[in-house]
């Protein structure tokens, strides 16, 4: 009733209602409501009005400050309304813009940057908005588009901490692409850009040129000037906006996960208060890798599901995909081969055109573990020589190294002692550029596995005592299952237990299936006494695989083979193969059958 009465009215009316309203307003929230009662009393008079648009522009800057950014962003729209000037208009705009990426709505973001544009310049808009067109394209778009209009953009703001923020993320977009001249390039112009370090974060600068210099790109004295990351440095770069951040898997590989780990969860934290949706799903999307590294492997699943919710939301492909290859390592190391594959044919069916090279190499690394813990090691060095294969659509240097240890193991496995000599030298160099305890440790897995004798051991005692190892639960389990492999062939069987033990503690924490029975079947040979799971005992053709379990549960109740897809992240048609397998391990026939399964109690029925 109140709105048609609203309607109804005259405009001169509704003018002296809003303008009562305004004046009279008091409380904590008057200055933020006035100006919106102003702008409706003007709007009604049909003229723009300056001091008006001032106050909503600046009631808008004040929601933006306390993480209000799609309230900033309706208040910004309003005020350029207003503007009686072309240059306050498109100033106005241009911020409405970048509130409305910050809460994730991008069509609202796009709309504004196209009409500020129709009032300013692309360099004056760019200037404004901080770049946004090319931070929009990274995230939707080409990559190798985004590289170079962020390029641009970095090129034309005033303001150089902004410019090296927008030279980070073209940084970031050419190594997604995997493309090495155009990395180059922009690290070259970025350089000609910040020629001077006064600037915020300035010092950050050459860690960052160390980052993006390609292995093997600088000159022949550059590895005395390797600038290594010191703990003021990290807490410095934890402290910055998340464009400067290095993406997860370069932060995986520089061992400098933790630190970067416990700073995006106080991030997070902060801004899952906010509607900042893009920079909550930024962190949420970095965060997964990290997790799986540190071993949190359950947070990493919550932070990956929720990140991918939020990400399709809000439209950001580049940041679901993030998410989905988080997914997809973790199935692959807890034997749910299905799941690695589903996830591996949509990421190369989205991003092999769009020449995402870091996403087709996740998923061929996934795949590549998959097969490996398998036992299917000819198959799975088969995909991981890939990721270092010239030209190749999965080729990508990054995950190359986190990879190589894999591909080693993969390699000896297989019968081929070059291939693994060739992954642990690309282990040395990254061990040696960059001082990673996990690529340390690596490097002397490695070199164990094609050792003998004590040479071998020698290795093996190296990667376990390298300071730092253990950091990383599952690597560091790995080597100790290697390593009681070889003391079980030794025939030295009480040494092996001790190892063996010791690994099947952290796979069965980390609920790594594959490895874990790979671990009992070496205990058994030891003639060790195994430990168990607490729950009652139960036939080992019935006992289901994590995802088995995890589609059996969701089905007992209730839910539908697309409900559950939805929740899991696959696709109908594998909820349906999952429940395929699920009946006959546990002598069910119908879905029905399932909601009277004690789940929590040996899978037994009740009732």
């Amino acid at each position: 009733m109140a709105a048609v009465v609203y309607e109804e009215a005259q405009a001169a009316d509704r003018q002296t209602v809003h303008r009562a309203l305004a004046s009279v307003l008091t409380g904590e929230n008057a200055d933020e409501l006035r100006p919106w009662h102003l702008a409706s009393a003007v709007e009604a008079a049909g003229g723009p009005d300056e001091e008006v648009a001032r106050l909503l522009e600046e009631s808008a800057h004040r929601s933006w400050a306390r993480g209000g950014s799609a309230t900033a962003a309706r208040a910004l729209g309003r005020a350029a309304k207003l503007s009686p000037s072309t240059n306050g208009a498109a100033r106005r705009l241009a911020h409405g813009a970048r509130a409305a990426w910050e809460a994730g709505h991008v069509d609202v973001a796009l709309g504004m940057l196209e009409r500020a544009e129709g009032f300013s310049s692309p360099s004056t808009v760019a200037d404004l908005s901080e770049g946004l067109r090319g931070l929009i394209e990274f995230a939707h778009g080409d990559v190798e588009t985004a590289c170079r209009q962020l390029t641009r953009d970095m090129e034309r703001v005033t303001d150089a901490g902004q410019a090296f923020r927008l030279g980070s993320m073209a940084l970031r977009a050419a190594w997604a692409a995997n493309h090495g001249e155009l990395q180059r390039e922009t690290l070259q112009r970025l350089e000609r850009r910040l020629p001077q370090g006064n600037f915020p974060n300035a010092d950050l600068l050459p860690l960052l040129r160390e980052w993006w210099t390609e292995e093997g790109g600088g000159g022949a004295d550059d590895r005395d000037q390797i600038v290594a990351p010191g703990a003021d440095i990290l807490t410095e770069l934890s402290g910055s906006s998340w464009l400067l951040m290095p993406p997860s898997p370069m932060a995986v590989a520089w061992g400098i996960d933790s630190a970067l780990q416990e700073a995006l969860r106080r991030e997070t934290d902060t801004l899952r208060h906010t509607d900042q949706m893009t920079a909550l799903t930024q962190a949420l999307a970095q965060t997964v890798a990290l997790d799986i590294a540190q071993g949190s492997w359950t947070s990493a699943t919550a932070n990956a599901l929720k990140g991918f919710q939020v990400a399709e939301g809000i439209g950001d492909d580049h940041l679901a995909e993030q998410c989905r290859a988080g997914l997809g390592w973790l199935a692959a190391v807890r034997g749910d081969e299905q799941t690695v594959a589903d996830f591996a044919a949509r990421s190369n069916e989205v991003w092999v055109p769009r020449g995402v090279r870091v996403f087709s190499a996740c998923a061929e690394w996934n795949l590549g573990m998959s097969a490996l813990f398998a036992g299917r090691a000819e198959e799975a060095l088969d995909r991981l020589v890939r990721l270092t294969e010239q030209g190749h659509e999965a080729a990508h240097p990054t995950v190359a190294v986190l990879a190589a240890p894999d591909t080693a193991e993969a390699a000896v496995q297989a019968g081929q002692r070059a291939r693994a000599e060739e992954q642990a030298r690309r282990l040395r160099r990254w061990a040696e550029r960059t001082g990673a305890a996990w690529a340390i440790s690596a490097t002397h897995l490695v070199h164990a596995l094609l050792a003998s004798g004590a040479d071998a051991e020698k290795q093996f005692r190296l990667a376990l005592d390298v300071p730092g190892a253990r950091s990383r639960p599952f690597n560091y389990a790995r080597t100790r299952l290697l390593y009681g492999e070889w003391l079980r062939r030794a025939r030295r069987r009480t040494d092996a237990r001790i190892q063996l033990a010791e690994a099947a503690e952290t796979f069965r924490r980390l609920d790594a299936t594959p490895l874990l029975d790979r671990t009992r079947a070496e205990q058994e040979l030891t003639r060790q006494h195994l430990r168990r799971d607490s729950a009652p005992a139960r036939d080992t053709g019935a006992v289901l695989t994590p995802q088995e379990l995890r589609v059996a549960r969701l089905a007992g109740q209730g839910l539908t083979n697309r409900e559950i897809g939805a929740q899991l992240l696959i696709s109908p048609r594998t909820v349906g193969h999952h429940l395929a397998n699920v009946f006959p391990k546990l002598g069910i026939v119908s879905r029905a059958d399932l909601a009277r399964i004690d789940f929590g109690d040996g899978l037994h029925l009740i009732g």
